[in-house]
């Protein structure tokens, strides 16, 4: 079992980082706080299996990676169900909260300052398999090598999907500068 104290002291650091990468990932503050939750319970449980002097941050991601994966694939298995009086709460909530803004997050609001609405969109927009890819590489900051131990595929195929991923992200991106015309297309 692991010491708390110690787990603590290791992790506490990093979990700002962890909930950005959770929050990427699920694109839901909410699911995003979920799946770090159960990553931190998950990584907790294995603490005493973690090598010292090993990268504990790469470690870490490939829990939340997994834990994210994980909770995808059940999530796609399963049919959505909704009860009546949640559609009518939400519907209320949802009303009441677009003139005050109670219905957005803080972080949400500085996202929405600081990231050009268009650019997140086309990052959202890539499939998983490259999505995840290309986050941990220019947004976290890991080597190829560490990507292929969070995700569990092979350096080439990570490398692979990080190419077709950018090149989507730059097609898209491309179309954006475009539409907006600030930019003259090839003849």
């Amino acid at each position: 079992m692991a010491d708390p104290a110690r787990f603590e002291d290791d992790v506490v650091p990093l979990l700002p980082q962890l909930y950005s990468a959770a929050l990427r990932l699920t694109r839901n503050p909410t699911d995003a706080e979920d799946v770090l939750q159960e990553a931190l319970l998950r990584a907790f449980r294995g603490y005493g299996g973690f090598k010292a002097g090993t990268n504990l941050r790469a470690w870490l991601y490939r829990i939340l990676t997994n834990t994210f994966i994980n909770r995808y694939r059940q999530q796609t298995r399963q049919p959505a169900e909704v009860e009546l009086g949640e559609l009518e709460d939400l519907y209320l909530y949802r009303r009441l909260g677009q003139g005050s803004g109670a219905a957005r997050s803080a972080e949400e609001e500085a996202l929405e300052r600081f990231v050009d609405a268009d650019l997140r969109a086309a990052v959202e927009s890539l499939p998983e398999i490259f999505r995840i890819p290309v986050l941990l590489a220019d947004v976290e900051g890991f080597s190829y090598k560490e990507i292929a131990r969070i995700t569990d595929v092979p350096i080439g195929t990570v490398m692979s999907r990080l190419h077709r991923g950018r090149k989507a992200l730059e097609k898209a991106l491309w179309d954006i500068t475009e539409r907006r015309g600030t930019v003259e297309s090839p003849a």
